[in-house]
Order: C-alpha cells, then sequence, then structure tokens
C-alpha cells in the first residue's frame, strides 16, 4: 500500500536521479532467477547520498509511527535493509537488530542478530520486495522467536501479484514508499523513458517470468 503519493513521486524522481533504479526495456537485465527484466533496482546506493537517505531515513519513520505507532524495535532485512533499518532506528530512537537469510554456521549459529525479546512488537523495514519471499522468511524467523511484526515498511516494490498474495497469506501487512506504477508515470513525465517505453515496462510487471521484448543484447544483473 502506499500511503503518501507526494512522497511516492519523490521517492521515484530521487532513485531514478542517482540510478538506484535503472530502466532498460530495450536491453534487459537478467535476474538471478531467469527473468528478463527491463528494469535493474539497487536501493542500496541511496546510503551514499545523505541528502537521500536522510529523506528515505525521515519518510519511512513517519510512516511507521504513522501506521503502527512506535514498536518496540526495528528489524532490517539482510543484506540490503541493513543500513536503511538502522537509519530508521537511530531516527525513532528504537533498539535495531537484522535477520540473516541463514543461520551462521559458527559461533552461535544466530539467524537473528542484535538483542530481540519475545513478546516484542517490531516493524521490519526493506529496501526492495519483489516477490517478497526472502523478506517474509525474515518474518518466520522472528516469529519463530515469539517476536510479534506489527508490519513491512519498504522503499520500493514492483507490485507484482505472487508479492501481495505472499504477504496477504503470510498475513502480513506491507507499505511502501513507493512502487513500480509511480515510478513509470515519473520516469515518463520526466522524459526518462518514451510513452511507448513506458507501456512496455508496463506490460513486464503484468507477466515478468514470461516477458521477452526484441533484444538487442543483455546487460546482466549481479
Amino acid at each position: 500500500m502506499i500511503l503518501n503519493k507526494e512522497t511516492a513521486q519523490k521517492t521515484a524522481e530521487l532513485l531514478l536521479q542517482i540510478n538506484a533504479i535503472k530502466l532498460q526495456p530495450q536491453n534487459p537485465f537478467i535476474w538471478a532467477s531467469g527473468w528478463k527484466s527491463p528494469i535493474y533496482c539497487d536501493n542500496r546506493i541511496t546510503l551514499s547520498y545523505p541528502v537521500i537517505r536522510n529523506f528515505l531515513r525521515e519518510h519511512l519513520s513517519g510512516q511507521i509511527e504513522e501506521l503502527y505507532g512506535k514498536p518496540d524495535a526495528i528489524i532490517g532485512v539482510a543484506t540490503g535493509a541493513i543500513g536503511i533499518g538502522a537509519l530508521v532506528a537511530d531516527y525513532l530512537n528504537l533498539p535495531f537488530a537484522y535477520v540473516r537469510p541463514e543461520a551462521k554456521k559458527h559461533g552461535r549459529q544466530n539467524k537473528i542478530e542484535g538483542f530481540v525479546e519475545a513478546g516484542q512488537q517490531v516493524v521490519v523495514v526493506e529496501d526492495l520486495i519483489s516477490t517478497g519471499k526472502s523478506s517474509l522468511l525474515a518474518v518466520e524467523a522472528l516469529r519463530e522467536a515469539n517476536v510479534s511484526v506489527k508490519g513491512m515498511m519498504a522503499i520500493f516494490s514492483y507490485g507484482f501479484d505472487i508479492a501481495n498474495s505472499n504477504f496477504k497469506e503470510a498475513n502480513v501487512s506491507l507499505n511502501t514508499l513507493s512502487n513500480y506504477e509511480h515510478l513509470l508515470h515519473q520516469a515518463e513525465r520526466s522524459n526518462y523513458i518514451a510513452a511507448k517505453e513506458a507501456k512496455t515496462l508496463a506490460k513486464w510487471r503484468k507477466d515478468p517470468e514470461n516477458w521477452s521484448p526484441k533484444l538487442t543484447g543483455s546487460a546482466k544483473q549481479v
């Protein structure tokens, strides 16, 4: 869900401005899943730009308080959301921890890094939502530790139907600062892409697994 349309447009503008999001409908990236994608999103780049990371920190924090009240802690999802999650926790003056994709294979073999008590209420922060599977694995780990997840707040979502279904099935509230729809609107409005390219990009989101434009080459996403 998008809480504020103005914030959604501004977030999209900033992500395009620093190439945290790249759009290449004629020369798609290839995801690890094998999907051909006209978009590449790496929101970790935002951490290198103080003005932009502060904008994201403040708006993520504000929307968390508006939607969920003040939780007991903020939880980041490793590795992409550790930085922004810590910034949000600092802004809200709350404890911070993060969840690994899998438990460490040595030492204490932690999956949750940081101090979180059973019974606490937390909000999970993500940088990007695609299908939602890795994000929801973090929620599962927290629930196994008897931690209550009030919801998840992310910078950006592709808005896939499969993600919506996954979050609904897991009974997790998801809200994002911006999404694919607002991104396309902003990209066309700022002449980053042409109207014809916007239509191609819109088609991709409807069926990303089978989308296959006429290619002149492919840029591999790493």
